[in-house]
């Protein structure tokens, strides 16, 4: 199964875990089984028609990837959501 790395705070939403392994053949199916596992992460990283979200970056092996991207057994998913805001 790929395996899913989140940082703060997807991490927190999804119980603490920073690394977890999810099944699906795409970065969307990866995705969705992340919201099936931890609801709390739903709405986070895919919007309504299952995309990444515009302020969501999703790498899979360090390529910048998009739902549809296939992926494979070992594959590492990073999910980094977008931090906003700066300094004065």
């Amino acid at each position: 199964m790929p395996v899913v790395l989140l940082r703060s705070p997807l991490r927190d939403l999804a119980g603490g875990n920073r690394s977890l392994q999810l099944p699906g053949s795409t970065v969307g199916q990866v995705l969705r089984a992340l919201e099936s596992t931890w609801p709390k992460t739903t709405g986070w990283v895919l919007d309504e028609r299952g995309a990444v979200r515009q302020h969501v970056n999703v790498f899979v092996n360090g390529e910048r990837a998009s739902a549809d991207v296939s992926v494979a057994e070992g594959d590492r998913l990073h999910v980094l959501p977008s931090i906003t805001g700066g300094s004065r």
